[in-house]
């Protein structure tokens, strides 16, 4: 009997097969960055799909191996697009390692960024944390950009964007999960990092390709606000208790340009109190933090010091505050403070989940250096 059960279980499992439905790795091709552009009526995708081999066993890839390259298809909507880039694939494409997206101007302009986040965010292999950028430039030639020294394309500054940020801090990072309760909370704005390509790094036999941090692009959930760039946005890092580290360069006498001198600045922490007036909002802004000394070029107390700082973060808050007030940007997100602290004003006043915004909205700018650090001598000249 035992003899009878026993052949009848090896007889069974002599008609089960493998993991017959399970795909093979090495049979796939994965996706590790995707642009989307929109030109003619219709979606352009560019896909960037990674060789995994350059990764696995070393951050240091192989250079005899493309590490990536980007294929391209359109269509009258994303889902098209996609669908006929499937048909110049060799194997299957796998969306699990997806980790950013860049979006043209074109696409944020024409209001499709919404139907493209509800595509990605819908399907399965996705996830939330995809870093979403935004592009001046050509989509295709952000994915075509490359590491500094041949570094694995998985610790770029697209895919790992927070290694950078730890060092200086222009702009915080932003993912889908952060950008969609950013859209749904008032003030109903969020800002999403702009992309350019610049090829300011070179080899003895070439200039690299290279993506830079140019500053943010705004989006509403119905609307494209504008880009914010350079100069225009250094004041958004000094509002934001994210903030790791940045500098700033000043001089000590206006009249002799000689005089620059430049600082470092860490622990940025902002406090905003919404001031309600019948029928307008004021606020009074508190922004402190640390400093290190950089660069000096005369002497100068510490007090002085310290109020130069001051001065500077100051003066470029206001101005990336007035440059984003004329393209109806609440940059800073100053309406969301009064909607945390005062509900029941900001109900009376919002519209579309913003309270109006003037250059005299700011009542009070305090910026506050609590320490002062100096490296290993006074604060003088190292060289007299």
């Amino acid at each position: 009997m035992k003899y009878i059960k026993f052949s009848l279980v090896y007889l069974s499992l002599m008609f089960l097969t493998g993991c017959w439905d399970i795909d093979e790795p090495e049979r796939m091709l994965y996706v590790h960055g995707l642009g989307i552009d929109y030109k003619d009526g219709k979606y352009e995708v560019y896909a960037q799909v990674i060789n995994l081999s350059n990764v696995a066993k070393s951050e240091e890839p192989k250079t005899d191996i493309e590490q990536a390259e980007v294929g391209y298809a359109n269509g009258d909507t994303l889902e098209d697009a996609i669908f006929n880039l499937y048909r110049s694939a060799d194997e299957r494409i796998l969306w699990g390692h997806l980790t950013y997206i860049v979006f043209s101007k074109d696409v944020l302009e024409h209001k499709h960024f919404n139907a493209a986040i509800d595509v990605f965010i819908r399907f399965a292999e996705t996830r939330y944390r995809i870093w979403v950028y935004s592009t001046e430039d050509h989509v295709k030639d952000v994915l075509l950009t490359v590491p500094i020294i041949s570094t694995t394309l998985t610790l770029s500054k697209l895919s790992d964007p927070m290694n950078s940020f730890e060092q200086e801090s222009f702009v915080e990072p932003i993912d889908f999960r952060k950008l969609i309760i950013g859209l749904n909370e008032p003030n109903h704005e969020m800002i999403i990092p702009t992309i350019n390509v610049i090829h300011n790094w070179e080899t003895v036999e070439k200039k690299t390709r290279i993506a830079h941090l140019a500053g943010v692009g705004v989006i509403t959930p119905n609307e494209f606000k504008g880009f914010i760039l350079d100069e225009q946005a250094r004041g958004l890092k000094w509002m934001n208790n994210q903030t790791k580290r940045g500098t700033i360069s000043f001089l000590l006498d206006k009249s002799d340009k000689n005089s620059i001198t430049s600082a470092t600045l860490k622990n940025v922490k902002v406090k905003v109190e919404p001031i309600v007036k019948s029928d307008a909002v004021l606020f009074d802004i508190d922004v402190k933090m640390q400093a290190v000394v950089s660069t000096v070029t005369e002497k100068i107390t510490d007090a002085e010091f310290q109020e130069h700082i001051a001065n500077t973060i100051k003066a470029e808050i206001l101005m990336t505050y007035e440059e984003a007030l004329e393209k109806d940007i609440d940059l800073f997100r100053l309406s969301e403070h009064v909607y945390r602290k005062r509900i029941k004003d900001w109900k009376r006043l919002q519209k579309n989940g913003k309270v109006e915004l003037t250059k005299d909205s700011i009542r009070s700018l305090n910026v506050t250096i609590t320490k002062l650090k100096i490296g290993r001598k006074s604060l003088k000249e190292t060289i007299e």
